[in-house]
């Protein structure tokens, strides 16, 4: 008799620990990017999990073992996805079976996440169209938030479209409105997410910028979906683009922190504390939204580091030259939360070959500046001031083989003034040798009496003489 209720009790016992154990999936949410969808189960603890694909119909199946389903799946916009229907069962009693009905056939990705300071546990699945190949790149369970030390060198050349004195191209601009679908950004008071504001503003400026002839705008991110941070530069570099505009409206540790900013990429430290936990803040983009990492365990990393130190200082003088030209206009709308470009560690900048630009609108935790970024009207004044600086900087450094170009060298537009902001190691003679002016005219311009300037400097660039072409 002892024997039997001892029995009991354990297998009671057991059955407590097993109800115990299970893994609730709390929640799931689907996002559709332009070549895949994301299926993500946020979950109350770790799980392991199988996915494989069955035909005749085409189906997904997601085995989860030690979990049981807490939320409905009839309520997700299925609307242009390759998903049909989502159903779910018990396959055995430690086994919950997810089962993705298909419209069309897709390759399937899977893969964990630890939790992060936006989420818990999460498994996520990724349906990659029919020509989209999943990326291959492993995501580890545990990755820690870091800042990359050395960025990843470069493999593949800018797309440029081939200069000849007809086409007379347009110059294309990239912007990359930041965070987007698994990831939020930064989220101010009444729940305004970042991700939302920056894609309003970014396509406010790409169709200001379409607005104006020789200049095409494309948006890396064109809805509400989640794209890789070193992804966003490819997809960039893809469209041809001669600039790279990164669209951001961050938070601060501290509310009343105002303003905005521009940054371009710093391979020596940040500027400023605020930039360096900025960057720190947008590089861990990837570990909330769920994203591959980029080994170099096969590169030599001094040798990664120094070939892109070489291909990087030409398009970082272009970047730093831009930049002050776009802070320049936005201060006159906005206030600024510091009067020069800053730089900071940030991957989404880290592109060798093409000029990269990182702009916080302000900081959408000041409940002030969360309002205004929320407007329209505010929206297309940051929009303007964006557009006139990147204006400002073509009209004077056009990518030959361009309309700007052909009108620079027609003498249709003026090649003005311009300013740059003196970095180490430059000397007032290989600026003048740059920008192919005489050393007596650089001096003059900026009232200089001898050759020395210092790091931070602003210089004037006076206007070179162009003759009109023919």
């Amino acid at each position: 008799m002892r024997i039997r209720a001892l029995v009991s009790g354990l297998a009671i016992l057991l059955a407590a620990v097993q109800v115990f154990a299970a893994t609730d999936v709390q929640s799931v949410r689907l996002w559709r990017a332009p070549d895949n969808t994301r299926l993500v189960f946020d979950l109350s603890g770790p799980v392991k999990h199988n996915v494989f694909t069955l035909e005749a119909p085409h189906r997904i199946v997601i085995d989860v073992t030690g979990a049981a389903l807490k939320a409905p799946l009839d309520q997700l916009p299925l609307q242009n996805t390759p998903v049909a229907s989502l159903r779910a069962g018990q396959h055995d009693a430690n086994t919950l079976r997810v089962v993705v009905d298909l419209k069309a056939p897709v390759s399937p990705k899977s893969f964990s996440l630890a939790p992060n300071q936006q989420y818990g546990h999460r498994l996520v699945v990724d349906l990659f169209d029919q020509g989209a190949a999943p990326t291959t790149a492993a995501v580890p369970v545990n990755a820690a938030p870091a800042t990359p030390v050395t960025p990843v060198s470069p493999t593949l050349p800018a797309v440029k479209l081939p200069v000849a004195p007809s086409s007379k191209r347009d110059i294309v601009i990239a912007i990359d409105a930041g965070h987007g679908g698994e990831d939020p950004g930064a989220i101010g008071p009444g729940k305004v997410y970042e991700k939302t504001v920056v894609l309003q503003i970014s396509k406010e400026l790409q169709r200001q910028i379409n607005a104006e002839k020789g200049f095409r705008a494309e948006l890396v991110r064109t809805g509400d979906y989640f794209i890789p941070l070193r992804k966003r530069t490819e997809i960039a570099r893809k469209k041809g683009a001669d600039l790279f505009v990164s669209i951001h409206a961050d938070a601060a540790p501290r509310s009343s922190a105002y303003g905005a900013s521009v940054f371009a990429l710093s391979d020596r430290g940040a500027t400023s504390e605020t930039a360096r936990w900025l960057a720190d803040s947008e590089n861990r983009s990837d570990l909330i939204g769920g994203a591959g990492n980029v080994s170099l365990d096969d590169k030599d990393r001094m040798l990664a580091g120094v070939l892109l130190d070489l291909s990087m200082t030409a398009s970082l003088s272009s970047s730093l030259n831009v930049g002050q030209k776009v802070l320049s206009n936005m201060g006159r709308i906005t206030p600024l939360h510091k009067r020069r470009v800053e730089q900071a560690g940030f991957m989404v900048l880290k592109s060798p070959d093409i000029p990269s630009i990182l702009v916080e609108t302000g900081f959408i935790s000041n409940p002030s500046e969360a309002r205004k970024l929320q407007t329209g009207s505010h929206q297309q004044s940051l929009a303007r001031s964006i557009h006139s600086g990147v204006r400002q900087f073509f009209h004077e450094n056009p990518p030959p083989g361009t309309y700007v170009a052909w009108l620079r060298d027609a003498g249709k537009i003026a090649a003005g003034p311009r300013e740059h902001v003196v970095r180490s190691g430059e000397s007032l003679a290989l600026l003048a040798e740059r920008y192919q002016v005489s050393l007596a005219s650089l001096r003059s311009a900026n009232q200089l009496r001898s050759d020395t300037i210092k790091i931070g400097q602003t210089l004037s660039i006076p206007a070179t003489t162009l003759a009109a072409q023919p």
